[in-house]
């Protein structure tokens, strides 16, 4: 049989700030629920401390570890319902209520919204909000808004009056408050029948649902809390992952507008580059690389690698990147500038364990020749198209050797001979950035010649395993690769991307290191 809702005071010792009284012999009172409490809360227990008070423990309470927050969707702890209404007729009932488990729901009572903040924590899952409730305004009494009993905090009752000013306006404000003072919490809006509309707007406004004050059964409203927690809960969730791909998105626009846009006006070479980072879900990591050209017209070229995978690397990165474009569009150059990188490194870096590779190339205007300085890091390739070679015509006479094979006479077909490619060297490279304080990094002049393709790379590329062993691909095992793959006439961007998925492929599977490949190609 459905009991009345209580009002302030009736509400349990737990809730409304009481203790049980205790029996005559001194003993604990036996529990018994109060005067018109709801079925659906159940009985408390009490025990005496030293000092003789009596303190309050839920029979469901852990109490290895005390309040409750959220319990109802771990499977342990009973739904808590808070009721905020305020009917001195008493017309407003709840039935016994039980969650999906069979547990009883228990229920706390609030008859203003001063007394609804002091008692809204965190194990309260849901809200049953009387939108019949009477917002204190003004001109409230003190009864009315708690204060005068000392329940209710100052700033609570400013923001109850300013609630109540907005009430003549808005039938909602009572609701809007409520779900800015618990927007974590379910919210259910009790309305009359015949205020449909009125319970609709609810739900738009942010209400979980709407119910009928005449329709309450323990049924219907147990349902109803429960699908409100629910779906609270997969909005929440809903919201958070929203959240999440924007952040994402934001994160991938900013990446994005970090990799270097390459400054090559007015130069003949090709440009192409490749980059994949290590990390999971990510556009940026700890590889780097730039290519400018000086009013001059010397193109420089640069790629490098910072030790480590993560966010930090990823951004001193893009610090050395800048910097080194910075001090090249200056005018500085092998020794003076990698003297200075080191300097960036060492003041940003967190930890002085902390150290970069660099390979930068200078070539020449006329594109015949490169200054290059490796700094730890791998050499580039050079790849030349090798002579091309006659085959023996109709008349007898070999192109090889013969006047005629040489000049493309008639009787000799020329044959495109595989492109030539090897490492340029490395012997007088100097150490890592941030290894050694007062390093060095020789210069070294090459000879490129008139048509050449040159590939700088990290050591994503050759670290990655050739199988199912401990065996890497390694600088030898690159060099036969891009010989083969120049061999099938693969050029420019197609040869970059052909290479790094080989180099996975080979491996088994992503490449757990960034990889960050650069191609400059000089065509006569």
């Amino acid at each position: 049989m459905p009991v009345p809702v209580p009002r302030q005071r009736a509400i349990p010792a737990v809730e409304g700030g009481q203790a049980h009284a205790a029996s005559p012999s001194g003993g604990p009172a036996q529990s018994e629920p109060a005067p018109g409490t709801l079925s659906g809360q159940e009985p408390s227990s009490t025990r005496h401390g030293t000092d003789g008070h009596a303190s309050h423990v839920d029979d469901d309470t852990d109490h290895r570890g005390g309040v409750h927050h959220g319990g109802a969707g771990n499977g342990t702890a009973p739904l808590t319902l808070l009721v905020i209404e305020d009917d001195p007729a008493g017309a407003l009932t709840v039935p016994e209520l039980r969650d999906a488990a069979g547990k009883q729901i228990r229920v706390r009572t609030a008859r203003n919204l001063t007394e609804a903040e002091r008692l809204l924590t965190d194990d309260i899952q849901c809200i049953l909000l009387d939108l019949a409730l009477r917002t204190p305004g003004p001109t409230a009494t003190a009864e009315e808004t708690g204060t005068g009993t000392g329940a209710g905090t100052d700033a609570a009752a400013a923001a109850a009056a300013e609630a109540g000013a907005a009430a003549a306006d808005d039938e909602l404000a009572t609701l809007k408050h409520v779900l800015r003072l618990a927007p974590r919490h379910a919210v259910l809006a009790l309305t009359a029948s015949e205020d449909t509309e009125l319970g609709a707007e609810a739900v738009r406004v942010g209400a979980q649902d709407y119910l009928f004050h005449d329709e309450l059964d323990g049924r219907l409203l147990s349902r109803a809390i429960r699908y409100a927690v629910e779906r609270k809960r997969s909005d929440r969730a809903e919201r958070r992952l929203t959240e999440s791909k924007l952040r994402a998105q934001e994160n991938a626009r900013l990446e994005r507008g970090l990799l270097p846009t390459p400054l090559l006006e007015g130069s003949s070479l090709r440009f192409a580059a490749r980059y994949r980072p290590g990390r999971s879900r990510a556009l940026l990591g700890g590889d780097f690389y730039d290519t400018v050209r000086t009013p001059d017209g010397t193109v420089h070229a640069m790629i490098g690698d910072v030790c480590g995978h993560g966010p930090d690397e990823a951004a001193l990165g893009v610090e050395l990147r800048i910097a080194w474009r910075a001090l090249t569009l200056a005018g500085l150059c092998g020794d003076r500038l990698l003297s200075t990188l080191q300097q960036v490194l060492e003041h940003e870096r967190d930890s002085d364990e902390i150290f970069a590779t660099l390979c930068t190339v200078d070539i020449a205007p006329d594109g015949r020749s490169a200054g290059l300085c490796l700094a730890g890091h791998p050499a580039p390739l050079i790849s030349r198209p090798a002579r091309s070679r006659a085959l023996v015509g109709a008349d007898g006479i070999d192109g090889t050797d013969g006047v005629a094979g040489i000049d493309g006479a008639a009787g000799a077909d020329r044959v495109e001979a595989p492109p030539v490619a090897h490492l340029l060297p490395y012997e007088n490279g100097g150490p890592a950035l941030g290894l050694l304080p007062n390093a060095r990094w020789p210069r070294q002049q090459v000879e490129l010649g008139d048509r050449w393709s040159l590939m700088l790379y990290t050591d994503g590329l050759i670290e990655g395993r050739t199988g199912e062993g401990k065996e890497r691909l390694g600088q030898d095992g690159m060099v036969d690769m891009v010989r083969r793959q120049l061999a099938q006439g693969l050029r420019g961007e197609e040869l970059l991307r052909a290479a790094v998925n080989e180099v996975r492929d080979l491996n088994g599977g992503e490449l757990t290191d960034d990889v960050a490949v650069l191609l400059l190609d000089r065509v006569t």
